[in-house]
């Protein structure tokens, strides 16, 4: 399948999504659609109901779909192929039988496999390791685990991208559709860098912050889609003060050693009312938390809670303009465009580093 990938152009992603609809055959196995609101991604074949056009995505191999964050739906099974090795539906069956076990070579050597032979015949037919998959697999369960609340950050971190090489072609494939810039426009520069709760991107001028998200951010390719058109330019791969000063002011906020973030923003991306309400977040302190109402209130119109809401959720600053401290009027988690886990994560993070008043230190 990888050498056939290699001499087929997909045509645009338009006519992939006619072909989705008619569930054609014609690109079976050349490319998968990933749906942005359940995080599925599926043959074009499939029989489930069609999302709609703007919450879809496509690659053409499994690989990129799931380094982008999306799982194989269990409906039309994009992981199966006819005709394929034995062994590769022989692991892939075990694999759905405990997809939160940690595989090793010495696993497989255990079942009678020999790791390299199944190296190569994973990459042959999907374009990546059994033991990537089994990774991925994980990173998902955990995920879950810790949206109903589990005490399961370790097994998350351990199951993440921890060298961060799985990432990387998800995120070239991601800058990489940028539209040509346009004659004297500043050219906007993207990265991405390594934290306790996988990559995150970052987009900048050479002075401004544009976007921070987490890699697998559903809203994501449309965030830099609307930023790209907002600015008229476009995003290339590199670095800039900006996003250096940002890398290390994330570093301290994660070793618990500031939560000071003076990284200068670039906010033009919203409406002034949302502009509002990401101000009033930035003043909610550290290790405290305020309900959607309390914001309305505060910006005295008790009755724009929904769209204090949706303001919340138009942000794209993850952490620096803090919407993870925004929760239920009865306590509960809410919504979290990065996940609840996350969410979890980020207050409990918090609540430790109160004490020390670490909201007021210097980044060194």
């Amino acid at each position: 399948m990888v050498e056939r990938l290699m001499l087929f152009d997909l045509p645009s992603d338009d006519a992939l999504y006619d072909a989705l609809i008619a569930r054609s055959p014609a690109y079976e196995g050349l490319a998968y659609v990933c749906v942005k609101t359940t995080g599925i991604f599926c043959r074009l074949t499939c029989p489930a109901r069609k999302p709609k056009r703007e919450n879809t995505l496509f690659y053409d191999t499994v690989a990129t779909c799931m380094q982008s964050g999306f799982r194989p739906c269990q409906r039309c099974r994009p992981l199966e192929e006819a005709g394929r090795e034995p062994l590769v539906d022989e692991l892939l069956n075990a694999l759905d039988g405990d997809p939160a076990a940690r595989w090793t070579e010495d696993d497989l050597i255990g079942r009678g496999y020999d790791p390299s032979t199944v190296r190569r015949a994973f990459k042959r037919t999907l374009g990546m390791t059994f033991l990537d998959i089994a990774r991925y697999r994980r990173l998902g369960e955990a995920a879950k685990q810790l949206a109903n609340g589990a005490r399961v950050i370790d097994a998350q971190i351990e199951a993440g991208y921890e060298s961060g090489s799985g990432f990387r072609a998800a995120f070239r494939r991601l800058i990489g559709k940028a539209p040509v810039m346009s004659q004297n426009r500043d050219l906007l520069v993207a990265d991405w860098f390594e934290t306790p709760l996988g990559p995150m991107v970052a987009v900048a001028d050479k002075t401004h912050l544009h976007l921070l998200e987490f890699h697998d951010r559903k809203a994501l390719p449309a965030e830099l889609e609307k930023l790209q058109r907002k600015t008229r330019s476009s995003v290339a791969s590199g670095r800039t003060p900006a996003i250096e000063q940002i890398d290390a002011e994330l570093k301290a906020y994660f070793g618990g050693r500031s939560t000071a973030f003076r990284t200068p923003l670039a906010l033009g991306f919203g409406t002034a009312f949302e502009r509002r309400v990401w101000s009033k977040l930035m003043e909610i302190p550290i290790g405290e938390t305020r309900a959607y109402g309390d914001i309305a209130r505060g910006m005295e119109n008790p009755q724009m809670v929904r769209a204090v809401g949706r303001a919340n959720g138009a942000n794209q600053m993850a952490i620096v303009i803090p919407c993870h401290r925004l929760i239920g009027a009865d306590g509960s988690l809410t919504g979290y465009g990065g996940g609840l886990w996350r969410k979890q994560w980020l207050l409990q993070h918090e609540e430790k580093m109160k004490p020390k008043r670490l909201f007021v230190e210097e980044i060194q």
